[in-house]
């Protein structure tokens, strides 16, 4: 599924950087994938876009007023009525951050945090779909949450954002469930059970992986760029995948899909 027009109900939609180096964060991306970073508009408080071959595939802003950057990529998930999302996710123990936001005529956004601990925006699109490139060089390749309450993290994006579920492990050594895609075009993101492995502090977290035709040679320009490889790349039945931070710190992950 390398394009669409828009994402499926539920399904990640968009992603964005929160960090204190904008400047610093948009050269590096630029340089790593071959984006362009298009100019922070003042009108939206700095925010700025991230595009592939003129297509839009990420967001960016930096500190907020009083507020610092985490230094956090940050998906959202659609839907198509904001409102209701956001009520559903209190009935089943989640929390609002950030209160449903028109953004002009592009849409709508909002931040939440699940009941395990992870944090997520929700968008419902109006003229803005969010990322329409997907599986190819550079564009995003799969979304995760790692959380330590599987059970609780399946109830609620099932209820909150009408996942279906398909279990590929159910043992404590791996337990792990998919997104299907409601269309039968494979699965769409994973809930992975990390209690067993989740550093102390770490909390509950939602990773995208961006597709790389060679792992091995982004990885090293990563390193060269002053980033640093949390995970070399390794071959798995999903992909060779790596994880590493840009030079400020925020974590990725990266993908070459299966042939």
């Amino acid at each position: 599924m390398p394009t669409r027009d828009s994402a499926p109900i539920g399904a990640p939609c968009w992603a964005d950087l929160w960090t204190s180096d904008v400047e610093g964060s948009r050269r590096f991306y630029s340089e790593l994938f071959g984006w362009e970073a298009q100019e922070p508009s003042p009108e939206f408080g700095g925010y700025f876009m991230f595009t592939r071959d003129g297509m839009p595939v990420a967001g960016g802003m930096g500190d907020m007023d009083d507020m610092a950057a985490d230094y956090t990529w940050k998906i959202f998930l659609n839907t198509d009525d904001i409102i209701r999302t956001l009520g559903e996710a209190e009935a089943h123990g989640g929390q609002v951050m950030s209160s449903a936001m028109p953004v002009a005529d592009l849409g709508t956004n909002a931040v939440l945090v699940d009941p395990t601990g992870a944090t997520l925006g929700t968008w419902q699109p109006a003229t803005f779909p969010g990322f329409t490139v997907l599986n190819e060089h550079g564009t995003p390749s799969w979304f995760e949450l790692l959380t330590r309450d599987h059970a609780s993290a399946i109830d609620f994006y099932r209820s909150v954002f009408q996942w279906d579920i398909n279990a590929v492990g159910d043992t404590d050594e791996f337990r792990y469930s998919t997104m299907r895609d409601p269309g039968g075009d494979g699965e769409l993101a994973g809930i992975g059970d990390a209690s067993a492995f989740l550093p102390e502090g770490v909390p509950s977290h939602w990773s995208i992986y961006w597709e790389a035709d060679d792992v091995d040679v982004i990885v090293a320009k990563a390193t060269q760029l002053g980033g640093t490889v949390v995970r070399k790349p390794e071959d798995t039945p999903y992909g060779r995948l790596a994880v590493v931070t840009d030079p400020a710190g925020a974590q990725f992950k990266l993908r070459r899909s299966p042939s």
